[in-house]
């Protein structure tokens, strides 16, 4: 399971060094490849298979929903498959890196089945928004019984 946080750096080539934490994960699941995607303000990472389980997923939705078609256009149609090298980085191809407004320092948050790629300052203004209303966040767990 993918928890908690990490502060990165892309090289020049556009690499991101995926935590070791993070890394056994994958290897757990006998898996080194991940599918990232876009997101509203970040980038997702699913291991290939989690990815696969999603899709399907989304798949058996309705062709005709609009709701459907634009989640596809916006989420599905983004992913790109990423194989880790040898010293556990990914290369995140050059659109995605623009998309999530990726420079400087990078920030990895574990999401469970999946992790989120964050720009620093990005994740902090999010952070502080979900601070805010956390108290909301937690009654509506609540009602869902967690």
């Amino acid at each position: 399971m993918f928890t908690g946080w990490s502060i990165h750096t892309l090289d020049g080539k556009g690499r991101l060094a995926i935590p070791a934490r993070f890394r056994d994960v994958l290897k757990a699941k006998r898996d080194e490849r991940l599918v990232i995607t876009t997101s509203d303000r970040c980038l997702v990472s699913y291991p290939q298979e989690d990815w696969r389980t999603m899709a399907d997923k989304v798949s058996r939705l309705s062709q005709v929903d609009p709701r459907v078609q634009a989640f596809r256009r916006y989420y599905i149609s983004g992913a790109t498959d990423c194989l880790c090298d040898k010293q556990g980085r990914v290369l995140i191809p050059q659109p995605l890196r623009e998309m999530a407004g990726l420079n400087g320092q990078i920030l990895l948050v574990g999401m469970q089945n999946n992790f989120e790629i964050w720009d620093k300052d990005r994740w902090y203004e999010e952070r502080e928004q979900i601070r805010q209303s956390f108290g909301d966040l937690s009654s509506f767990l609540a009602e869902l019984g967690v």
